[in-house]
Order: structure tokens, then C-alpha cells, then sequence
């Protein structure tokens, strides 16, 4: 098989920096996007001119998506595999959390992988020749289950889940558009390490509280979480699918996570179903 071109988002870090060195590894082309891509300086020195391309990208900048996305057709001609995975997380009690910090969350987590989402597929539909590609979003089980101390990361990989959803149903299948969520559960990287213990509220104090356990945690020097290199090299096999499925759930505590979410979204149907009974208008 000849070597896909991989566009990246959130290179500099995590997931994003462990994917992009595995990639290389195993031959494909990557185009390598990040806010500062100087922090990209030793894959630049270590790999050619036609197998890395190294971009500046903000992804809560639109006009920066496009002029990326041109950028690696000009020096590769095509893009076989969007990785969406610019995000961070922000860390805090709901009733803590300033707005304003919520709010930049949302810009990066969901608008901008919306709209890395949104060029992704322009791009397959109308550049590649013959139209086509996978779009990876990797969002989280906190996109599915709500996690305390989390709150509005949860929240904004919730819209993300919802939007991709509802993007994979609406494509026409002529195009040949993939389109998978990696549900990722929690592995250890740098970024994990910057996360800190976010914003507390003195209203949420007792030691067994959910949130209260999580800062906790977080502010240990238990290394949190399974090893992220593995993770990127089931990824790459998920990439290689025939048939790639819409979800994608990755690691111990994401599979579990999501297990017991089925479970009680479950009970909770079968103890109110009947309450869905005779609503419709009377003749």
C-alpha cells in the first residue's frame, strides 16, 4: 500500500505527538499542525521534506484551517486521513468554573474540531481526486459519561459527539467519506501533566464528594492513565479498517465507561417506557 498523507491537528503534545512520531516510523506522510510548531524542531531535523511538513495552526481560526489544508495539497496533492484531535481540558467544579474559561474551552474543543470537521470533508469531496477519505475526531468518554471535575470539557466533547454523529449521517455515500469517533479513555502524556487542579468552589469540601476525589487525584504523583504509544498504535490498525465503524471506544475505563452508560440508559428506558404510551392526539 503506498503512504497515505495524514493532516494532524494538536501536534505539539499527547495523542497528537505520539501519533505523528508512530506515523513517520511506519512511512506515511504527516502534515504536523500545532499553535507553536517550533516544539516540532527534532522530527524536522530527523525526517524529509516529502515525508513531514510541519504547519502553524490555530484551530479557532478558520482562515488558518483552509490556508493548512491548501498548504498540504500543494505539497502533497491529496490528504488521505484528517486526525482531529486539537483539545485541552480545563479542570474545575461547574459552580466554580468562570465563564469565560468555559467558553474558550468550547472554542477550541468543539469549534474548532467542528470546523476542522467541516474543511475535512470540502476537502475529500472536492480536491482529492478521486473524492475520498477518513476523518478521525478523537473526543473522550467524558463525551459520553459525565465525569466530576470535569464538567465543561465534558460538555464540549458532548456537542463534538453529537456533531460528528449527525456530520457521518448527513454525507452522501458517493463520496467515500469516512467518518470515526476514537472514544478515548484516559492515557498518560505531558498534557495530562499541565492539567493542574483547576477551579475549586468552598461549597464542595467533604473528601468523598466525586469532584473533590477527582482534584485530589489529579494533584497526586500516581501516573494516571495506560500508555499512550500503545494507544496511537491501535489507532493506526482502526485507520487501516476496510470499513471503519462510527465509534471507536479505546482503552479499559472507556470500554467500562461506556458499558455502564448502555446499562443505565438501559434502566431508565424500560422504568419510564410506558409513560411514551398514548400520546398521540385523540380522534
Amino acid at each position: 500500500m503506498a503512504p497515505r498523507v495524514w493532516f494532524i491537528t494538536g501536534t505539539s503534545t499527547g495523542i497528537g505527538r505520539y501519533m505523528a512520531e508512530l506515523l513517520l516510523k511506519k512511512g506515511e506522510i504527516v502534515v504536523a499542525t500545532a499553535r507553536k510548531p517550533e516544539v516540532l524542531a527534532d522530527l524536522k531535523a530527523h525526517y524529509p521534506s516529502t515525508q513531514l511538513l510541519i504547519l502553524q495552526l490555530d484551530v479557532n481560526k478558520l482562515q488558518d484551517i483552509k490556508t493548512t489544508l491548501t498548504s498540504a495539497k500543494n505539497a502533497f496533492g491529496r490528504i488521505d486521513v484528517v486526525f482531529n484531535n486539537a483539545g485541552y481540558a480545563v479542570v474545575g467544579d461547574i459552580e466554580a468554573t468562570p465563564e469565560d474559561e468555559a467558553r474558550t474551552q468550547f472554542d477550541t474543543n468543539f469549534w474548532g474540531a467542528a470546523n476542522v470537521s467541516r474543511e475535512a470533508v470540502r476537502f475529500f469531496r472536492e480536491e482529492n481526486k478521486p473524492s475520498g477519505g477518513l476523518l478521525i475526531t478523537n473526543t473522550s468518554l467524558t463525551g459520553i459519561v459525565g465525569v466530576p471535575g470535569f464538567g465543561y470539557y465534558a460538555a464540549s466533547k458532548h456537542a463534538l459527539e453529537g456533531f460528528t454523529k449527525t456530520l457521518a449521517a448527513e454525507l452522501d455515500p458517493a463520496w467515500n467519506i469516512k467518518v470515526s469517533i476514537v472514544v478515548l479513555g484516559s492515557f498518560y502524556t505531558s498534557a495530562i501533566t499541565k492539567i493542574g487542579t483547576g477551579f475549586a468552589h468552598p461549597a464542595y469540601t467533604k473528601p468523598d464528594l466525586p469532584s473533590v476525589a477527582m482534584r485530589a487525584l489529579l494533584n497526586s504523583s500516581q501516573r494516571l492513565g495506560a500508555d499512550a504509544a500503545k494507544a496511537v498504535e491501535r489507532i493506526y490498525e482502526f485507520s487501516l479498517d476496510a470499513e471503519p465503524s462510527l465509534h471507536f471506544p479505546l482503552g479499559q475505563d472507556a470500554v467500562a465507561g461506556i458499558k455502564n452508560e448502555i446499562k443505565r440508559l438501559g434502566e431508565d428506558v424500560g422504568r419510564h417506557e410506558v409513560r411514551s404510551e398514548g400520546l398521540g392526539f385523540d380522534v
